[in-house]
Parts: C-alpha cells; structure tokens; sequence
C-alpha cells in the first residue's frame, strides 16, 4: 500500500451502532450532533451510517468513531480489504 492509500472499514451493523451511541463507553448517550463533533466528521457521515445509505468510511473516520462511542474500532467496523488512492487534498465527506 502507497503512503496515499487509506483502507476502507465497513459498518458491521447500523442497529449496534444506535445502541451504542445510546449507552457509550462512559455510559452516557451522545447524539448524531454530538457524536460527530467528538469524532471529528460530519453529521451527515452519522446520519448516513445509521440510515444504510453509507456502508463504509475511510480509516481515519472509522477509529475516531469508534473512540468517540468508547469501543474498539473492530467492534463497530470491519477493513473491506479494499484501499482508496488519496491525493492529500480535503474532501467533502472528511470535513466535520
């Protein structure tokens, strides 16, 4: 894998996804707004995970979801096995 290669992780379940935001790590809820700022990626990035209508987000995203909720990144997500070139430039979805 090339230094501009970032591995792709799928959603195991959307459903463990909600339970979870609604008992963290610290045993606290957090909301879609709340979760995507402790993240660091855009609520729409939630919202769509939660809906099916995202399956996958690039690593970065998955590890700090993961941590936002207080779990392994392995709990919520698993590596596709596929990677995507990435130039180093900001995209869309990368910005919160």
């Amino acid at each position: 894998m090339s230094e501009h290669t970032i591995p792709l992780y799928q959603l195991v379940d959307r459903e463990l996804l909600a339970r979870l935001m609604k008992r963290t790590g610290t045993g606290a809820s957090v909301s879609v707004r709340e979760l995507a700022a402790s993240a660091g990626v855009s609520r729409s990035t939630i919202g769509n995970l939660l809906s099916g209508s995202q399956e996958s987000v690039f690593d970065p995203a998955a590890h700090q979801i993961a941590a936002a909720i207080g779990v392994d990144v392995l709990i919520l997500f698993t590596p596709t096995g596929r990677a995507t070139r990435h130039s180093g430039r900001a995209r869309a979805w990368d910005a919160a």
